[in-house]
């Protein structure tokens, strides 16, 4: 295995490796965005993703994902080239202790947003340094899950077997197409698929978000990835969950939608409904939701959550009201004054996930049902992660009264002026997340401005919330890019104060 740099390591909580960053930028460009339907019809703009196949990526510069904005042909071959020697050259973790690869993520999320074929060449080569380099299957195993496994299966769980599940996935893929697949192995209901179901919550979603690129773009072998992820991770998120929904499902369905306690003021309610849970993780947890949340206030987490239901009736506002929510939770819970503004690393993984439900729910072969539960399940652990952070206080105030130390980052009219300069921060994706999911959250609420669970309301607030994020990651940033459970006062000790005059 290749070493990890230890200039790149990260001197906070190891979570994840963050890249250095470059100072210059290109003059700001414009791409200008086109209307995007709340449900699209993403079968209507995949028709040259046929091409791909389970062991083949190919992305046409028709399909920038649920953006839908321009991309060249040079984009779209350079993309597809280096996906395709990612799927090729490297494992599922870059490390013993299974940080994710980001690959994937990366750059599709610049791909979306307009990136350059040398954008997307330096943030390929910036990340494949530290990369581990793909492994053999073992022959013996694959055989073995062809010949039928279930929910107790030995190789579940283990990184080892990464690509064991690959090959299998990638066969399945093959054989019956990738929408039979998810259908049989994730949504079917029975103990096997429930295994793989809970697996894409676990490792702060990505599982998830790794499926999530797949079925955006509908290239069969991300989604083997994706599936075959799943498979290698633990299922303590899943079982948890399970409670919860067995919980809620024993109590009937009483709150209509006009009832209902709207999601951003659970979020902002916790600490009044219980301290006990509210203080359940400590800032010298080594994992705060499964030795905090759940270890100190399980009864408690499960009581709250389970009033989190949803109708099968209202699933394009409920969809639409978590995307907001995470955007909201994330971009409100960066400030904590004096410190200079800085954004959560585990809260924004529930941000940068959330497109996966926008492609989902769009999907006429899944019934109604599927996707009210799978939304549930991602409500719910929203509000665990926020509580395992600490319950930050959510500043909306201060967010409306942010003003961008930089005068370039103030004089920008709307988000996409700042795009140039997202494109040149060379870390391992995150931030380009951040930032398509912002995009795609302000599109889905546009629609429901008036309902009580909106709390981004106007443009100049969704751009702050993207100027925020460019100061805190642009440059030289101290002590990381992010701040790790916003909710600690622990945890900004070493970010500087305003009047520093350190950004």
């Amino acid at each position: 295995m290749r070493p990890v740099p230890s200039s790149l390591l990260l001197r906070t909580r190891p979570s994840v490796l963050h890249l250095r960053l470059k100072s210059s930028y290109n003059p700001i460009r414009s791409i200008q965005a086109t209307q995007v339907p709340v449900l699209p019809n993403l079968s209507k703009i995949h028709p040259a993703s046929s091409m791909a196949t389970p062991w083949q990526i190919r992305v046409p510069a028709t399909d920038t994902g649920l953006l839908r904005w321009a991309q060249t042909d040079e984009s779209a071959a350079k993309v597809s080239e280096l996906l395709q020697k990612d799927l090729e050259s490297h494992h599922v973790f870059f490390n013993a202790e299974g940080f994710h690869n980001h690959t994937v993520h990366l750059l599709l999320s610049l791909y979306a947003t307009g990136a350059s074929p040398d954008v997307l060449e330096q943030a390929y080569a910036e990340n494949h340094s530290y990369q581990i380099k793909a492994m053999s299957t073992h022959p013996d195993v694959v055989k073995e899950l062809k010949s039928g496994w279930s929910a107790d299966c030995p190789y579940l769980g283990k990184g080892k077997h990464y690509p064991d599940f690959l090959k299998f996935f990638q066969d399945e893929i093959e054989e019956k197409g990738w929408e039979k697949v998810l259908l049989e192995y994730v949504f079917k209901g029975d103990e096997r698929s429930e295994a793989i179901y809970g697996r894409l919550f676990a490792g702060f979603l990505h599982p998830l978000i790794q499926l999530m690129y797949g079925i955006e773009w509908h290239q069969p072998a991300i989604v083997a990835e994706g599936l075959a992820q799943a498979a290698v991770h633990e299922n303590r998120v899943g079982a948890f969950l399970t409670k919860v929904e067995q919980a809620a499902s024993s109590q009937p369905q009483s709150q209509s939608s006009q009832k209902r306690t709207p999601l951003p003021e659970l979020f902002e309610s916790v600490r009044q409904y219980s301290e006990k849970l509210a203080t359940s993780a400590q800032y010298g947890d080594s994992n705060k939701v499964y030795d905090g949340v759940f270890v100190r206030a399980p009864d408690e987490a499960l009581e709250f959550l389970k009033q989190i239901r949803v109708g099968e009736d209202e699933l394009e506002e409920r969809l639409a009201e978590m995307v907001h929510s995470c955007a909201y939770v994330a971009a409100t819970a960066a400030f904590h004054p004096p410190n200079v503004p800085k954004f959560d690393f585990f809260l924004i993984h529930h941000l940068n996930s959330s497109p996966f439900f926008v492609t989902l729910l769009s999907f006429p072969w899944l019934t109604s049902s599927q996707k009210a539960r799978i939304l549930e399940w991602k409500i719910r652990l929203d509000i665990v992660q926020y509580i395992a952070r600490g319950c930050p206080p959510l500043r909306l105030d201060a967010l409306k009264s942010f003003t961008p130390k930089d005068s370039t980052i103030a004089s920008a009219t709307k988000p996409e002026d700042l795009l140039s300069r997202f494109h040149e921060i060379l870390d391992d994706g995150h931030t380009i997340k951040v930032v398509r999911a912002f995009f795609i959250a302000q599109k889905l609420s546009q629609k429901f401005a008036d309902r009580p669970w909106i709390r981004i309301k106007d443009d100049e607030t969704w751009l702050k919330m993207h100027q925020v994020l460019l100061q805190s990651t642009e440059g030289p940033q101290e002590p990381s890019l992010w701040v790790r459970s916003a909710g600690f006062d622990d945890a900004w000790q070493n970010v500087p104060k305003e009047a520093d005059g350190k950004l």
